[in-house]
């Protein structure tokens, strides 16, 4: 397991496989490296990043029904990127870079103001991962 080079104060190892999974779903992802980089801040709402308020924050490229952004940002919980933002009453609608998350996109900042483009294969790849959703254990 290599570990992702972090400027933070601690450095998490984490399995290269997992690592390379969360790179291609967010390579996948119809989001832009400032919303991650916003969410190493402080927790972004969905209603945020859905619709017009994600174009004019610089979150996506594209309008995104509130549906379709959710199910994306399911996926990058479930891949290990971000974490749903919880409050005194339970789960709220906002959503933050977990350790992997930050390490990760403290590397693309590092490469530039994007994130890299997928490839075809990447997106097959992740395609598959979402629909089959094996566990870890059985891949």
């Amino acid at each position: 397991m290599p570990p992702i080079q972090s400027s933070s104060a601690q450095l998490i190892r984490y399995p290269r496989r997992a690592v390379e999974r969360a790179e291609r779903a967010v390579r996948c992802a119809p989001f832009q490296l400032h919303l991650f980089a916003t969410m190493s801040q402080q927790s972004v709402g969905l209603k945020a990043i859905a619709g017009q308020p994600g174009i004019q924050n610089r979150y996506t490229r594209r309008p995104l029904p509130e549906l379709v952004a959710e199910n994306d940002l399911l996926w990058l919980i479930q891949t290990g990127l971000l974490r749903r933002e919880v409050d005194g009453q339970g789960l709220t609608d906002s959503f933050r870079l977990t350790p992997l998350g930050r390490q990760l996109v403290e590397q693309w900042q590092h490469q530039g103001d994007t994130l890299p483009t997928p490839s075809l294969l990447d997106r097959l790849q992740n395609a598959w991962n979402r629909w089959v959703r094996l566990p870890d254990w059985i891949r």
